[in-house]
């Protein structure tokens, strides 16, 4: 069985840390089906992207989400928080 996964790298040792994290999800023999979304305060920078809801959508027949660290220091302070962590946790009931 493989399991939907939407991978979401973000920002600074963000990426660094997913991709070690799914190493050893590797390792253990999980099989999985991975989804990558560019989302973060760098892709909010290059082009106004946030979250956008058809990705939301897409989420939703995910069985789940692995998140990176986001942010960074060229972003506001609660641009990214609101826009990205806090819509997800209310539209997704996390």
């Amino acid at each position: 069985m493989s399991h939907k996964i939407g991978i979401i790298g973000g920002d600074g040792i963000g990426p660094e840390v997913i991709k070690e994290g799914l190493k050893v999800i590797e390792a253990a023999g999980i099989n999985l089906d991975l989804h990558n979304y560019d989302l973060g305060g760098s892709r909010y920078i290059q082009d106004g992207t946030i979250l956008p809801d058809s990705i939301l959508q897409e989420w939703r027949s995910l069985d789940a989400l692995y998140l990176g660290a986001v942010g960074t220091p060229d972003v506001p302070p609660g641009v990214i928080e609101r826009g990205l962590l806090l819509k997800m946790r209310f539209e997704l009931d996390l």
